[in-house]
């Protein structure tokens, strides 16, 4: 035996040196060629990036070059003599607003983009941290999604820089300086007007062509760094489950020397009914070259391993067998790919947002047909299963037996079995149609986001015209410049503008409403908006007035108003108390008339007031009477009379009899029953506040004939 050690051992050793050296040389060879092929792909990654970027960069050259001649165009069409009369406006004051807008257009474009990517960074940051991404990964997620989100920048750039720009020449006064020249400032808003419906159409474009291959690659890049597995980072004194199959838990680790003490680790590669649980003093984890797989190393630890048996599972586990291994150095390899795998884009071409209109139309058209066809399968399946033709013999002399003599004449066994039968036959009809139902509606939805895409590209586009007549004249309006009131102005325009569309983008990709109400409401509530703001800025009138809405919402509630009356520094003709005394008491009589004639604080009739109107002459005329005799007694120098008519109410004596003055549209507002009904209501308010201020009137016009008496008398 000892003989055979001596020969032997030499030859053992020497042979596990050799394997180990082989080991050693192949693990070198492997790490060299992954090496290689990892600079190959790198290089073959930064060229397809620098294509791209070339093609992108002629791409606007071409556009550069299309922009210059429409440019020249123009400007030979504009030094035309007929053109330039006809055209009439001044170069230099375009050339100026232009200025004023570009500049700032670029800056509120490039930080919006940032905003949005920022945002969208924000979204997949638990997928981009920790996995060991290369910068060419990271530079084309980043260039893919700031093309991506080029369209979606572009509207609020416009309506930034619209906003900054209008409300600095407002600020600075050259606005002013403009209208007093005679320019409108709808001549003033020209030139950036026709650049935002260039800008529409290059967002348009970029929709219909360059964005959805940007977003497909976008797409790929996301969802293959989802799959792309983490780098590790093995936190101390807690289990690691971010290795496949292995929990790994350390109690501290040496981060300068890398290596991990008091180490436990719980191996589940061959199934848990054959766990391995390894306890040791040490250990270090290192990647091997090609990122292919891990290499533990432990020392000084035991290995204990479950042994499956019949016997273990007969007795319920109450016996299990293991197999307790006591080591001094044990290496593991684990496989564990951590490289970047590309996914391949074809299986994401689907997608509503990766296509352009003739393809969306393409796909829909598709779907429908397939649809269609399915239809009528299903509903030949249904007709030749549910109501079957049966043929009978004409020769034969057939006749109708009722169902439930048929029913009675069978036994208890055979109706029992027979309602089994027929019950389970509607449980199986039921569950084809529930999936055939699925499978319908899975196409609608289908068609929906395809429908909601093809509208989309143009909704984005047009918001860009319809965000600077919206940013313009609000920003003249406003008359601020600066990073401060317009801006805080344009998000909140904005996010109404996404509420809006996002809202009614769901809606109708859900199927709740139409497809064009949904994916054009936002648009609907834009343009209007847009235009109203214009009108009125280019006719100076005043929209930001507290007191004009103030006094607007009174008047649609029904909300009195008091008198304010003060004394007179300076007067001219002071009142005649002889003729005012009566006067008080025949307006005071003609009020009590009035309300015990009417009945103020009855329900009107619906029918009355929108088909039979008719102006109320009496109330009209105790107002006039009423205001008459207040302009006359506000003449008095005694303040006892001045404070009586401040109790004296004022009289509204429109929309207690009809909503509007016209019969026309006092008619088209009963027809449409819900507007009727909401002006019906304020028709019954406005009634009884004139009921409430008649009696008002017939007390308050006592307390001013007595105190013109008094005055009469001291007089």
């Amino acid at each position: 035996m000892y003989m055979f050690w001596r020969e032997g051992a030499p030859k053992i050793l020497m042979e596990g040196l050799g394997e180990r050296k082989k080991e050693k040389e192949g693990v070198l060879a492997n790490a060299k060629r992954a090496k290689a092929a990892a600079w190959v792909r790198n290089a073959a990654a930064f060229a397809r990036l620098r294509a791209e970027f070339v093609r992108f960069l002629a791409m606007f050259a071409r556009l550069l070059a299309r922009f210059v001649g429409f440019a020249q165009k123009f400007f030979y069409l504009w030094r035309a003599k007929s053109v330039r009369h006809a055209m009439t406006f001044p170069k230099k004051l375009d050339i100026f607003v232009l200025k004023k807008f570009l500049w700032i257009f670029f800056g509120s474009f490039f930080i919006t983009l940032f905003v949005f990517m920022m945002q969208f960074t924000w979204r997949y940051v638990n997928d981009l941290v920790g996995k060991g991404l290369t910068m060419d990964i990271l530079g084309k997620f980043f260039w893919y999604m700031a093309i991506a989100l080029i369209p979606t920048s572009l509207p609020l750039a416009v309506l930034l820089a619209a906003l900054i720009s209008f409300g600095n020449m407002g600020e600075q006064l050259e606005l002013l300086s403009m209208k007093a020249a005679g320019v409108k400032l709808l001549r003033i808003m020209a030139g950036p007007a026709l650049l935002s419906l260039g800008l529409m159409c290059v967002s348009f474009y970029f929709q219909n062509k360059i964005s959805p291959a940007a977003y497909l690659k976008l797409r790929t890049l996301v969802i293959s760094i989802k799959q792309t597995s983490p780098a590790m980072e093995i936190p101390e004194g807690t289990f690691y489950n971010g290795i496949p199959n292995l929990n790994l838990y350390v109690e501290r680790k040496d981060v300068g020397t890398g290596m991990l003490y008091n180490v436990m680790v719980y191996k589940t590669d061959q199934g848990f009914d054959k766990a391995q649980i390894v306890v040791a003093d040490s250990g270090r984890i290192e990647l091997t070259p090609d990122r292919m797989h891990l290499v533990l190393d432990i020392w000084n630890g035991e290995q204990f391993e479950n042994l499956e048996s019949s016997t273990s599972r007969v007795m319920g586990g109450l016996h299990d067998p293991y197999d307790r291994e006591s080591f001094g150095y044990k290496r593991f390899i684990i496989d564990f790919d951590s490289n970047f795998a590309l996914l391949d884009e074809n299986a994401l071409r689907e997608m509503p947002k990766t296509k352009d209109l003739k393809q969306i139309e393409t796909s829909i058209d598709s779907v429908q047909t397939e649809l269609d066809s399915v239809g009528h399968s299903y509903y030949k399946q249904a007709r030749e299963r549910f109501f079957p033709k049966y043929t009978t013999d004409k020769a034969s002399t057939a006749k109708s037996v009722p169902f439930d003599s048929l029913v009675a004449k069978l036994s208890s066994q055979t109706r029992y079995a027979a309602l089994q039968q027929a019950r389970v036959q509607a449980s199986s009809f039921k569950s084809e149609l529930e999936w055939k139902k699925s499978v319908v509606e899975m196409g609608d939805t289908f068609i929906r986001k395809h429908q909601v895409e093809w509208n989309q590209k143009f909704t984005v586009a047009l918001a860009c015209l319809f965000f600077f007549f919206i940013g313009a004249p609000l920003g003249a309006i406003i008359g601020k410049g600066g990073l401060g009131v317009p801006a805080v102005v344009s998000v909140l325009i904005f996010i109404l503008y996404y509420t809006i569309d996002t809202s009614g983008m769901k809606m109708a990709r859900d199927g709740k409403w139409n497809m064009i109400f949904g994916t054009w409401i936002s648009s609907a509530v834009l343009a209007p908006l847009g235009a109203w703001l214009t009108y009125k800025a280019n006719n100076d009138s005043v929209v930001f007035n507290k007191d004009l809405y103030v006094s607007l919402f009174k008047r649609f509630f029904g909300i009195p108003e008091h008198r304010n009356l003060n004394m007179k520094e300076v007067i001219i003709d002071t009142p005649r108390y002889a003729e005012l005394i009566p006067e008080c008491d025949s307006i005071a009589r003609a009020a009590v008339a009035y309300r015990e004639k009417h009945k103020l604080w009855l329900v009107p009739n619906y029918k009355s007031l929108f088909f039979k109107s008719r102006p109320d002459n009496a109330v009209e005329e105790i107002s006039q009477r009423t205001e008459a005799l207040v302009e006359e007694a506000s003449n008095a120098k005694n303040l006892h009379v001045i404070d009586a008519l401040n109790d004296v109410p004022i009289l509204n004596t429109h929309f207690h009899k009809s909503p509007f003055a016209s019969a026309k549209w006092n008619k088209v507002c009963g027809i449409v029953f819900p507007v009727g009904i909401v002006l019906w209501l304020r028709c019954w308010i406005y009634r009884l506040r004139l009921n409430r201020d008649l009696r008002s009137l017939c007390n308050a016009l006592p307390k001013v004939r007595e105190t013109m008496k008094k005055m009469k008398i001291t007089k």
